[in-house]
């Protein structure tokens, strides 16, 4: 068994996880507040309710492209010959990087989503949200989930591209 693999694949689940609730969590707060503030949208609102899930999974998602990257990070951390410390700051380091990344694509992601809705169709959305308009919620929701998905695999690929991967010299 690979300690040095064991101790960084521990440390990346006990990130994702913490990570992920702060990340869920700061996000959920964020929405519910901003609705309230904003637009006066009340806690038992189904169709904003719908639209927060929507967020959330698009979050979710557009955050999970940073497992790949960090996975392959840990081998390179891995094969070094540094110590456990050093390994698990540099670890850290670069995980808060990705995490960073992936959260800003994501936000901008739900952003352009609810963009393109508004110009797409001559009501106000959130407006229909606070008078709980499911279908308006539907609509919007799917178009952030896809966006998401479409957009996926380019962020994993930014992020991947901050890897330091050996340099490999040609024969």
């Amino acid at each position: 068994m690979n300690n040095k693999l064991s101790l960084l694949a521990t440390i990346e689940i006990l990130t994702a996880l913490s990570m992920g609730i702060v990340i869920m969590a700061a996000t959920y707060q964020f929405l519910k507040y901003w609705g309230k503030q904003k637009y006066d949208i009340q806690p038992n609102n189904q169709a904003y309710g719908i639209f927060i899930a929507a967020v959330l999974f698009s979050v979710g998602l557009t955050m999970s492209s940073v497992i790949q990257p960090l996975l392959s990070l840990f081998r390179i951390f891995a094969s070094r010959e540094i110590g456990t410390f050093e390994l698990v700051i540099k670890f850290l380091g670069y995980g808060a990087l990705y995490i960073a990344l992936a959260y800003v694509f994501a936000v901008v992601i739900c952003v352009s989503g609810n963009f393109i809705y508004m110009f797409l169709t001559p009501i106000n959305e959130f407006e229909e949200l606070k008078n709980n308009n499911i279908s308006v919620a539907l609509i919007v929701g799917s178009i952030i989930i896809t966006l998401s998905l479409l957009t996926n695999n380019g962020v994993d690929l930014l992020i991947e591209s901050f890897i330091p991967y050996p340099q490999q010299y040609p024969k």
